[in-house]
């Protein structure tokens, strides 16, 4: 049996600067309708940065959450922007540091229940310091954490910021596959 799902119709409730809204009409498996509630997003771009081993870490304070949280470089690709040319831009901006090239290390769907949005997740043990660059309205810190403590900060839930925790994993993974290919 298939689960595929059907649209019929859809409605533009909001389209705005980083997202657009829409509710679809939808056919189910079984024959039924039933709507969905969209948020359409162009996606984003992260970066992992290991440095010397620390990792590159943002706080910054989070509108929706109402705190200061801790993530990976990141940011919102433009429509058709190249997820691997916005990461290294994200880097810049963010912390300063200039990637000659990236790693792909994962994609992720932080919210498969109601957003398109996918993040690219990208890895980087190499890099000049160019200065730092933010965008306007843009305020965080930046700083280099210990690997290990990067760890015990998921593990406490100090870092609860998905695609940092996602990263951190996969970037832990790709670790242990390169030890065991020596």
């Amino acid at each position: 049996m298939s689960f595929e799902e059907k649209k019929v119709g859809s409605k533009v409730i909001y389209d705005g600067r980083i997202l657009r809204l829409e509710v679809d009409d939808v056919e189910l498996p079984d024959g039924t309708f039933s709507k969905r509630e969209c948020v359409r997003h162009s996606g984003g771009a992260a970066v992992l940065f290991a440095h010397e081993g620390r990792i590159a870490l943002v706080k910054q304070f989070r509108y929706l959450y109402g705190e200061e949280i801790y993530e990976i470089p990141a940011g919102k690709l433009e429509y058709g922007e190249d997820a691997q040319s916005a990461a290294l831009r994200e880097l810049r901006e963010e912390t300063g540091w200039q990637a000659a090239s990236l790693n792909h290390l994962i994609d992720i769907y932080p919210t498969p229940g109601y957003t398109d949005e996918v993040i690219h997740i990208y890895f980087a043990d190499r890099a000049d310091y160019a200065g730092q660059s933010l965008d306007d309205g843009e305020f965080l810190n930046f700083e280099f954490v210990p690997e290990d403590e990067v760890r015990r900060m998921i593990d406490c839930g100090k870092i609860k910021d998905a695609k940092t925790v996602c990263a951190y994993f996969a970037y832990s993974a790709l670790k242990d596959r390169r030890r065991q290919q020596r």
